[in-house]
């Protein structure tokens, strides 16, 4: 069985580096048939059928993990055995074999050795980067008048970190669905995806930080840095450096784009897509304005082209919905964060799933579309 950060890296090595399947079944440990069906299958994240049983040591694989963690952390005196591990798990409840518990222990050190193999992860952080090999994302908060209302924005900033070419796109939220849309938007304006993207370590991407690189990464985010097949490096807590060309892009923003005029401290449009498009032809303008700060007498825009055949093409927009599952009323309404999407009358009083996107939402039920509100 393999998880969403192990399939990502068979995809990753495979439709990215070209690596054979004969290669991948060294590094990953997995059968040839397991690597071919997930690759056939185009999967981003992998799915199984649900199993009427559990084990008796899946209540406590959590408690399990964090020993495995806190032991492989430790010096070789301090270091606990996975007998004693298994005790004080048996101390906890645990009516289970010793057997399980090693198997379960050696299954996870392997995958900490293969993921550490694959992707090469360590604390060196480059000043300089290769053409197509890295972008930096990070959100920022700004205002502007949309429809005659001032409101507050969450802007995601997009910068390819060689060519320095970046991209703005305002939300009204911070949520899931609006990461999902910033990435297949701001990516395609780019003109491509480069091989790594760095983030800080917000919630949206990081379920819980680690010591040192170590990160529990949301399962949605991990299905979509698969689906675009770029990994996903994480900065140190409080270590914004690690970004900085985007930490430093926020800052630019705010007297390059948002305040560049003296006519007026707060942008005006009538709707949050005219914004974005003046957000767009605004980025575009100041690529052929500002010069690389490495390549004397060359502009964003003349190195970004020679970047720009190192980006693999964007593959068809990750279905990045956030997923609810709601009783329709005897009404025929659903009801979400303060609001009522009707549905129609055969659905009265039965479940749904209410699919959020950054545009729209989408009601299915029996495996259908039976209604769409945006």
């Amino acid at each position: 069985m393999i998880d969403v950060a192990i399939l990502s890296l068979i995809r990753r090595l495979r439709l990215r580096e070209g690596v054979s399947i004969r290669e991948i079944v060294k590094r990953t440990g997995l059968s040839r048939n397991t690597i071919k069906k997930y690759l056939a299958g185009n999967q981003v994240e992998p799915r199984y059928k649900e199993r009427p049983t559990r084990s008796m040591l899946t209540p406590y694989a959590d408690q399990l993990v964090v020993r495995l963690k806190t032991a492989a952390k430790a010096s070789r005196k301090q270091r606990k055995s996975v007998k004693q591990i298994y005790r004080e798990l048996k101390g906890l409840g645990y009516p289970g074999s010793y057997d399980r518990v090693v198997a379960f222990a050696r299954q996870w050190r392997q995958r900490q050795i293969e993921i550490a193999k694959t992707t090469g992860r360590g604390t060196f952080v480059p000043l300089t980067f290769a053409p197509g090999e890295a972008f930096q994302f990070d959100w920022s908060e700004d205002w502007a008048v949309i429809a005659g209302e001032r409101v507050k924005l969450q802007v995601a900033h997009f910068k390819l970190s060689h060519s320095r070419a970046f991209i703005l796109r305002a939300y009204m939220l911070q949520t899931h669905e609006m990461l999902f849309d910033a990435h297949h938007q701001c990516l395609t304006l780019l003109g491509g995806i480069a091989r790594r993207g760095i983030y800080d370590n917000m919630k949206t991407a990081v379920d819980k930080v680690g010591i040192g690189k170590t990160r529990d990464v949301n399962a949605r985010f991990a299905a979509m840095a698969s689906h675009y097949l770029f990994q996903a490096d994480f900065c140190n807590p409080a270590s914004g450096w690690e970004k900085g060309q985007i930490e430093k892009n926020v800052q630019d923003a705010r007297h390059r784009i948002w305040h560049h005029s003296a006519d007026t401290a707060t942008p005006v449009f009538a709707s949050l897509a005219a914004l974005n498009d003046w957000l767009a032809l605004r980025c575009r303008a100041l690529w052929d304005e500002i010069h690389h700060p490495e390549q004397s007498g060359r502009t964003i825009a003349d190195v970004w082209q020679d970047e720009l055949p190192q980006l693999m093409a964007l593959p068809p927009p990750f279905d990045g919905y956030v997923e609810h599952i709601k009783r329709v009323s005897p009404t025929c309404l659903i009801h979400l964060e303060r609001n009522r999407y009707s549905v129609p009358a055969s659905f009265a009083n039965r479940p749904v799933s209410v699919r959020l996107y950054a545009d729209k939402i989408v009601i299915v039920a029996e495996g259908h579309v039976v209604a769409e509100h945006n």
